[in-house]
This record gives structure tokens, C-alpha cells and sequence, in this order.
């Protein structure tokens, strides 16, 4: 059946006439439709900012790496009544060789000590948290350098002083780029500063990276030469001390495929030379997959909560619609009476439910749109706003209110003309 485009505008005209002569209740209806699309945008575009935030944030620590790091026996972080306690335990240089030495699928392994010590740049003096690393610590971890540079295959070769700052160190010493080239104090030992490096941005995630608030990086093998292989700190108010070689060990793996069963030969290997459970083994990859199904699932939650909404606004429309049958039936039972066929009323109806479902997506839209704008704005949480998202919302919305007009547009087409006629 033929639908000329001249009888649809004007079936179009028709009913956005119909619905303004009722404005006030038209805009009611579509309310639900409003906020039902605002609702699916604004909570999808939070929940991707808030992933992609997370992900990023795992993506920074290699998928390809594997990480661990050394951590306190439960049994001896709940010991008491010792008045004088030495706990030793954590990973060791030898863990470091032998996942060097025994797994193939390694090719890099980088060892990382950590160090409070007090440190003095143009007389101001402020505790410093020291990383003590290799070079291969830059390949691995992403820190952009903000000037001069960072460690050298030389630097741990001659047992350079050297001292690589990040952002946060140089903002709590008062240095800038400028500072390159001068001399830092770290604990009575003096380093040249040869670069400055961005932070890790700080953030309540599940991943323990090392370098977190870092101040300072210095070569691993000048450290061993200056404050030994150990790590000795004296837990505040307490004879109890603690003694660490290495607080973490990152071991590179040659292919991505190969990571997971990496780290369960690495784990074993640990195992083997372990007594104690004084070591956390964590996997990025493992992670990330882990947080993008968590993605997965939150952005289906999110969008069955706010589609309650689109609900709502689909049954305002039929309600709506059902309405406007009774109090146009005689005007219907008069079109039928000069020769409009069925097709024709249900159309009529349907475009009205229409324009309702159009009118309100296109308004939620832009709703939508500057809810994230303004949580970004005052709440400084990160979001999206994905075109699928705008699609889909959009798209659901029309669907909505063909979906709820279909009901009310053929009751309309099945009045009977003769009782329309005389319907009061």
C-alpha cells in the first residue's frame, strides 16, 4: 500500500497540532521519556569515565608484567608482648636471580628496593620516600620524563651517584627543571640530580604500584654499596625492627599469551623457597580482564536501572494515547464515516505517539549530555559519553513510543463508525 510523503507531513502537521492543544499534559508525558534518556546517558557516561579511569590506570602497570611484592606475615603482624622482636621476611636478591636463571619465558627482572631516608636540596630538608632500581625499571613501568633523564645501563655499572626526581619530590624540595645538575643529599650520601619524571597519579585502586608518592629514584647497586642488602626499620614506639631485602620484584614477559602461566611457575618457584606466605604475586592482565568484565556488568546494571525509567515514559504515552482516543472518538468516527480506511487512524495515532517519543529523546538527549559535564565539573569524576550510548538510548526511546502507541492507535481503528458518531 502506497503512503504518499505529502499525506504523511501532512498526517505529521496533524498531530503535533493535536498534541499542542494540549501542552501542558503533552509535556508531562513526555517527561518520562526525558529523563528515562538523560538517566541511560548520564549513568552509562559515569560508569565508562569511572572504568576507563581504572583501566587506564592498570594498562600504566604492563600487561605483560608480573608483580611482587613483599608483605608482613599475618602471624607476625599480630604478635605481642615482645618487647624486642627482629622480622625478617619478604622477597629476596636470590628470588630475583633464580626467576632470572629458571624461567625462559622471562626476559627481564628488575628488583626494587624501597627507602625512607631524610634528604636536603638548597637547605630545605624533608623525608624522602627512595626507590632504588635498575635502568629496565623505565622500560617497564611508563614514567614520562619531564626533563634531563632517567637511569642508565652505566649508572648501576660504575655505582653512580645519581638521583632521578619525580613531580611529587621536586614540588616537596622546591626544585623545577632547572634543578638538573645539582647536588641532593640522601642521608649524609650526595647525588647528583640527572632528570625529573611524572608521578604516578594517586588513586584508590586494587594495584600496588612501588613507586606511589616516590620522591626519588637512585641505582639499585649504588644503594647495596651504601646501605647494604638489607633494610632495616624500627617500628615507632616499639624495640620491634624489621628486615627486607627487596620490597618488590617486576618480572617481564616475552609475549602477553604466555603471562598467566608465567606467573603460576613463578609462584611455584616462590613456594619452593618460602617457608612463610611473606610475598603477594599480582598479575595486571589477570586485573585488567577482571576489571573490564566488572565494566561489562556495571554498564548492564546502570542501563537496566535507568531503562525503568523509558518504561515509565513508554506507559505515560500509552496512557496519554488511550486518553486521546476517548476524547477524539467522535472526531474519529467521523473520518471513518467520509472514507478514512483503518490504516489510516492507526497511523495518525502512532505519528502522534511519535513525535511525543522524538520530541522527549532529542530534550533527554541534551540532559544527558550536561549531567556528565556538570559531575565533571563540580564532582571532578571522570566520564564518557559514548555515541553508542546516544544511539542506543535514543533509539530504545523511539521504540518505546511506537511500542506503547501501537495499542491505543488500534483501538482508534476499530471504533465502530455508527456508535463513534454518536458518542457525546
Amino acid at each position: 500500500m502506497s503512503f504518499p510523503l505529502s499525506r504523511f507531513r501532512r498526517d505529521v502537521a496533524l498531530g503535533v497540532k493535536n498534541l499542542l492543544l494540549h501542552k501542558l499534559r503533552s509535556f508531562l508525558t513526555m517527561l518520562g521519556l526525558v529523563f528515562g534518556v538523560g538517566s541511560v546517558i548520564a549513568m552509562l557516561a559515569i560508569g565508562e569515565g569511572a572504568s576507563r579511569e581504572a583501566l587506564d590506570r592498570i594498562r600504566r602497570l604492563g600487561s605483560q608484567n608480573i608483580m611482587m611484592t613483599s608483605k608482613k606475615p599475618t602471624e607476625e603482624g599480630n604478635a605481642k608482648g615482645k618487647s624486642s622482636w627482629l622480622s625478617i621476611y619478604g622477597l629476596l636478591y636470590a628470588d630475583a636471580d633464580r626467576i632470572r636463571d629458571t624461567v625462559p619465558t622471562v626476559d627481564k627482572v628488575v628488583p626494587v628496593k624501597v627507602l625512607q631516608r631524610p634528604g636536603r636540596f638548597h637547605g630545605r630538608s624533608e623525608e624522602l620516600r627512595v626507590v632504588c632500581t635498575t635502568e629496565e625499571w623505565f622500560d617497564l613501568v611508563d614514567r614520562s620524563v619531564v626533563a634531563g633523564r632517567v637511569l642508565e645501563r652505566g649508572d648501576l655499572a660504575g655505582f653512580t651517584s645519581v638521583a632521578v626526581l619525580t613531580e611529587w619530590g621536586a614540588r616537596k624540595l622546591l626544585a623545577n627543571e632547572h634543578a638538573i645538575g645539582e647536588t641532593l643529599t640522601i642521608d649524609k650520601n650526595t647525588y647528583q640530580v640527572v632528570g625529573i619524571v611524572r608521578s604516578e597519579a594517586s588513586g584508590s585502586d586494587s594495584t600496588d604500584t612501588p613507586d606511589r608518592q616516590t620522591d626519588v629514584y637512585i641505582p639499585l647497586s649504588t644503594a647495596r654499596q651504601r646501605h647494604g642488602d638489607t633494610f632495616f626499620r624500627r617500628l615507632q614506639g616499639s624495640n620491634i625492627r624489621e628486615r627486607v631485602e627487596l620490597h618488590q620484584i617486576i618480572a617481564h614477559v616475552t609475549e602477553e599469551a604466555q603471562v598467566e602461566a608465567t606467573s603460576k611457575a613463578i609462584a611455584r618457584l616462590l613456594e619452593t623457597s618460602h617457608k612463610k606466605q611473606d610475598y603477594g604475586l599480582e598479575v595486571p592482565l589477570q586485573l585488567l580482564r577482571q576489571a573490564e568484565a566488572t565494566k561489562r556488568t556495571f554498564s548492564i546494571v546502570l542501563g537496566a536501572i535507568a531503562g525503568i525509567s523509558l518504561l515509565v515514559g513508554g506507559i505515560g504515552i500509552m496512557n496519554i494515547m488511550l486518553a486521546s482516543v476517548t476524547e477524539r472518538t467522535r472526531e474519529i468516527g467521523i473520518r471513518r464515516a467520509i472514507g478514512a480506511r483503518r490504516f489510516q487512524i492507526v497511523v495518525q495515532f502512532l505519528i502522534e505517539a511519535l513525535v511525543l517519543s522524538v520530541v522527549g529523546g532529542m530534550i533527554g538527549m541534551a540532559l544527558g549530555l550536561g549531567i556528565p559535564c556538570l559531575v565533571t565539573a563540580f564532582a571532578g569524576m571522570p566520564t564518557v559519553v559514548t555515541p553508542m550510548s546516544l544511539v542506543l538510548s535514543f533509539g530504545i526511546s523511539v521504540g518505546v513510543g511506537i511500542g506503547f502507541g501501537i495499542y491505543p492507535a488500534l483501538r482508534a481503528s476499530k471504533l465502530d463508525p455508527i456508535i463513534a458518531l454518536r458518542h457525546e
